[in-house]
Order: C-alpha cells, then sequence, then structure tokens
C-alpha cells in the first residue's frame, strides 16, 4: 500500500471514529446592534442560529434576515417553550433583563451567553450564579476586553515580573462616542442600566481586578450629569438602533439632537477602590471627550507600564529605571491582534464561548469576576448618588463562586 493510500486510510478510519460534530443550533434574545456577536458563532461552521426573541417585530425580521433564523417570538419564554433542540443562547437584551432572562434559560438547560455587565443590582448577579450552580448549565459572562490585544499585551508584562508586584492601578476612560453610545435610548435611564460607571464601567473594573490579581472590598464614587442633562431635544428611538443615528458630526457635545426622553445617569463618574490583596486603583469615565480610548497605568514594586492607544499598533511602555521625565520608558512593546477594534476581542470571546458549550474547558472570562464588577460598580454607584459616602463591596456566596 503507497504512503498516500495509508494516509487517506487512516484519515478515513479517524473519521468513522470521529463523525464531525454537528454545528450548535444558536438562539438570540435580544436583537439589537449588539446582537451582530453572534455572527461570530458562524464564521467557523461551528454555530447555526436558528432561533431570535425579540419584542419588536422590526427588530425580529432585522435579526432574521441577518443570520437566516427562521423561528421568530416575541419572547424568551415563548422561544424556551417552542423552539426546538436549542444548545445555548446569547443573551443580548437590555441590561435590567439580564436575571429574568438568564435564569429561565440556564433553569432550561440552555447554556448561555450573557452580555456584560451580568445584571444592575447584585441580587440579581448573585441569582443569576446561583441558578447556574444549581442547574450545572454553562454560563459566560461576555467580557471580551480580557481578549483585547492591549490587556493582554499588559497582563504578560506583569505576569513577567517586568514592574514587580503590582501596588496601584489607574484607569482613564475617554468616551468621546457616549452621547451616541448611551444617551439616545435605554442606557440613559436608571431603571434599565442602573448608571454608566456599571454599565460601562464593568468593563474596565473586571480588567482592573484582573491585572490587580484580587477583588475590590471598599469603593467610593463622585461624578454627576454634568452636560447631555442640559439638551432638550428629545425623542423616543425604540424604532431605531444605534447604527442608524450615530455620527462623528454631533460635535461638540452640546449640538447633540434627539436623545432620549429620560436622562438620569451621569455622563462624568469615577470609583476609587482598595482591593482585598491591599492595591489601591481607581477608575474615571466621562462621555462627551473629543476622543475615544482608555489610558491605564499599572505601578508595581518594581517599575509601570502605561499604555498609549488600545487597539492594533498602541504602544504599552515600561519605566523600571529610577529617572526623571522620560517619555519613551525603558522598553516598548506595539499591541497586536486588535485590527479590527472591538470586532477582533468579540470573535475571540465567541469563540471561547462555542469551545465551553462544546467542551467545558477553562475559560479566560470568569462569571464570578462578572459578578464582582457589578457588585464593585454598584456599591460605587450608591456612594456616588450618597455623598461620596465610601460602600462595603458584598462579596459572593464563596459555595456558589466553588461550584462555578
Amino acid at each position: 500500500m503507497s504512503e498516500l493510500t495509508v494516509q487517506q486510510a487512516s484519515r478515513q478510519a479517524a473519521e468513522i471514529a470521529e463523525p464531525p460534530r454537528r454545528p450548535l443550533r444558536l438562539a438570540v434574545i435580544g436583537a439589537g446592534a449588539r446582537s451582530e456577536i453572534a455572527a461570530h458563532a458562524l464564521e467557523s461552521g461551528d454555530g447555526v442560529i436558528v432561533a431570535v426573541a425579540d419584542p419588536s417585530a422590526t427588530a425580529r425580521e432585522r435579526a432574521a434576515a441577518e443570520f437566516g433564523a427562521g423561528q421568530l417570538f416575541a419572547g424568551h419564554r415563548e422561544l424556551i417553550a417552542s423552539a426546538s433542540d436549542i444548545d445555548a443562547a446569547f443573551v443580548t437584551s437590555p441590561d435590567h433583563t439580564h436575571a429574568e432572562v438568564a435564569i429561565d434559560l440556564l433553569k432550561a438547560g440552555i447554556a448561555v451567553y450573557l452580555e456584560k455587565p451580568l445584571a444592575i443590582e447584585v441580587a440579581d448577579a448573585d441569582a443569576i450564579l446561583a441558578a447556574a450552580a444549581e442547574s450545572g448549565t454553562r454560563l459566560y459572562v461576555g467580557h471580551n476586553m480580557r481578549h483585547m490585544g492591549v490587556v493582554q499585551t499588559m497582563r504578560d508584562i506583569i505576569q513577567r515580573g517586568e514592574i514587580g508586584e503590582v501596588k496601584a492601578i489607574w484607569c482613564r476612560h475617554f468616551v468621546g462616542n457616549g452621547g451616541d453610545y448611551y444617551f439616545k435610548d435605554w442606557h440613559a435611564e436608571r431603571a434599565k442600566s442602573n448608571g454608566l460607571l456599571l454599565q460601562k464601567g464593568a468593563h474596565d473594573i473586571d480588567i482592573i481586578h484582573w491585572l490587580a490579581g484580587g477583588y475590590s472590598e471598599l469603593v467610593t464614587g463622585m461624578g454627576g450629569l454634568s452636560l447631555y442633562g442640559a439638551i432638550d431635544d428629545r425623542r423616543d428611538n425604540s424604532d431605531r438602533s444605534m447604527p442608524e443615528w450615530f455620527s462623528y458630526d454631533a460635535w461638540p457635545p452640546l449640538s447633540q439632537r434627539e436623545l432620549n426622553p429620560v436622562i438620569d445617569v451621569e455622563d462624568i463618574s469615577m470609583v476609587t477602590m482598595h482591593l482585598d490583596n491591599g492595591v489601591f486603583a481607581s477608575y474615571q469615565q466621562c462621555h462627551y471627550t473629543p476622543d475615544y480610548w482608555r489610558n491605564y497605568t499599572v505601578i508595581g514594586t518594581e517599575g509601570r507600564l502605561e499604555n498609549f492607544g488600545d487597539s492594533d499598533g498602541a504602544i504599552v511602555r515600561v519605566w523600571n529605571r529610577r529617572t526623571t521625565y522620560n517619555p519613551a520608558g525603558d522598553a516598548e512593546y506595539t499591541v497586536l491582534g486588535d485590527e479590527g477594534g472591538h470586532g477582533d476581542a468579540d470573535r475571540l470571546t465567541v469563540a471561547e464561548f462555542v469551545r465551553f458549550v462544546r467542551e467545558g474547558t477553562a475559560t479566560t472570562t470568569s462569571a464570578v469576576a462578572a459578578r464582582n464588577a457589578v457588585a464593585t460598580a454598584v456599591a460605587a454607584t450608591e456612594s456616588l448618588r450618597d455623598g461620596s459616602r465610601p460602600r462595603v463591596v458584598p462579596a459572593v456566596d464563596a459555595e456558589v463562586a466553588a461550584r462555578l
């Protein structure tokens, strides 16, 4: 038998022993702008979207055209009751619905990709974790920043010991697109988002915890609605989605029009944190800057790092020699792998979710960490709205965390 024939026979035998796996049957719940992440599950052929649930008929039809889904439902409970053989669901509905939707899915045995934040209240976040632990159904929270090249670069530097033991982390978030992203729909309402220190900040609080190797135990918040509240031009935009109203021409920020009828969240906010391992940290966000990026500084016992830019081609510099002003630093690392910006991290996150559903493999993201980011942000928001009185961050239930 020739070598080629032997190889063919071996390949055929392997295919007989391990038949090709069928694609995961997926659902999308909440067909707004963020639901586009589900498309990444189709790229490798590992998944097919067969069902969509959204209360808006327009959104359902748009999603059906985008994903090719044949089963459409007005709500997630109808989907659970009627859709056939759903393996997993992407939950990209508004934040205040996360707990109800995720808990129902988990109890039904449907694996969940839950867009961050996990929930808008600590009790709801804890209830989601408890449902996952009790049902044994797989829960994945979409903290895609853990897959961003800039975050991976910073973490690698820390893990190599280039700046010693981490002692402090500062993050400044310039949310230049904030007016379009957060003040023209439900994000602007406390009842639906709690606040942007949670909705937007949960991303970076999770990264601060990850880089520091600990969780916040005491926080103080400060901030207010300092600009967008002065704009009287309002519109109910529930008939549209964010890409339809987004425009870089909306500048300066006070020229924004057609804001959400209700705006009672802060457009500038900050939190200082003391972590359970002794690290001190701070996070600040402003939603009317001209530029849109985030800047981290991490200070250790033997140096510090700082990023300049946060996408492909950005630079992370390290200072680890005593000096005066030195803008170049002592070492410089170029960020690679984020050419597509947010999309690259989304793609990696969704691929990890698919592997997690199929094989139960370890993940870079963490549902427990996602809960602790929510608990920190909620406590900080309570402090912000209560004269900046310090708040203790409630710890996660140890038994539930161990089971996850």
